[in-house]
């Protein structure tokens, strides 16, 4: 298994023991990614006996007010959008400020680019930084062309670091078309947190702000070919998998001299920003939307 397997695959095994999917579901999923039932069976047990109990609940979100999740009273409507990019066609969701301040690179989960993190996109132009959501799916027709979503996810775990990398940088050329003469900034959740790491790993000197949600830093990180970026790492108190990997990030970003804030949001577990899944805290992404907002706002605008 490659590194980004064994997460997703980690992954599979904690929303079983966590009980937001079935065994059955979990094997089949865990099946799709090249795990036989034997190791998944183990990997399900090691992952039960590591988790912590109070970390085997699903966080419960804030009285619906209606207004939806944070930012999206002034959401701005995506656009479906291709450009050229290492290997082909790239596609994304393109959300466009009116008087942009900055623009941002969105990466998504590991679901792919779902009407979730389009709305994420949407947001963020609401805030005055357009943004491109980026489909790391491309490659192999787009995160639409799976029908189930977990072949989509199986996908994803092959795609090559490097050519995830390429993308990304393929992306941020292409905000720079769009937005230029303005600073620019990349946010991911969960896979996308950890994709973040990776493009800081290999090297974005364009960037001038970087937020990873949730996402596990590479082992030996080395951030100092990015060391100008202004990185706001957000973590969940309960999310003990990634939050194991807080110390090597914590140790690239003061090895390479970057300014750096690592947050961790109280009674909170992995996903919580994301307001249709099951582990969504409203308080929580309230405020990691006000702490994004405010890093922008220094570093960005």
């Amino acid at each position: 298994m490659t590194p980004l397997q064994r997460y997703i695959a980690e992954e599979i095994a904690i929303d079983h023991v966590d009980g937001l999917l079935s065994r059955r579901e979990a094997l089949r999923r865990l099946a799709l990614l090249g795990v036989g039932a034997t190791a998944a069976t183990a990997l399900i047990a090691g992952c039960s006996d590591n988790r912590q109990p109070e970390a085997q609940t699903t966080a419960t979100s804030a009285p619906d007010t209606g207004d939806g999740p944070p930012g999206a009273q002034n959401a701005v409507k995506t656009t479906p959008i291709t450009w050229p990019g290492p290997r082909g066609e790239l596609q994304g969701a393109w959300a466009e400020a009116s008087d942009p301040r900055g623009a941002v690179l969105v990466i998504h989960e590991n679901k792919g680019l779902n009407d979730h993190i389009r709305s994420v996109a949407g947001r963020l132009a609401g805030t005055g930084y357009s943004a491109l959501a980026i489909d790391l799916l491309s490659g192999q027709g787009g995160t639409g062309a799976f029908a189930d979503p977990a072949e989509a996810t199986a996908a994803l775990s092959k795609i090559p670091p490097r050519d995830a990398v390429a993308d990304m940088r393929s992306g941020i050329d292409e905000l720079s078309r769009r937005v230029p003469d303005r600073k620019l900034a990349a946010v991911g959740f969960c896979m996308g947190g950890a994709m973040v790491w990776r493009l800081l790993n290999a090297g974005e000197p364009r960037l001038s702000a970087a937020v990873p949600f949730y996402g596990p830093a590479p082992k030996n990180a080395d951030f100092s070919k990015s060391k100008d970026v202004a990185v706001l790492g957000i973590y969940a108190a309960q999310d003990e998998r990634v939050n194991v990997t807080e110390p090597v990030a914590r140790a690239a970003l003061e090895g390479a001299g970057m300014v750096f804030e690592l947050v961790t949001e109280p009674d909170a577990n992995h996903a919580f920003f994301n307001d249709t899944g099951q582990r969504y805290n409203a308080a929580a992404a309230a405020d990691a939307w006000r702490r994004v907002q405010d890093w922008f706002a220094r570093y960005v605008a």
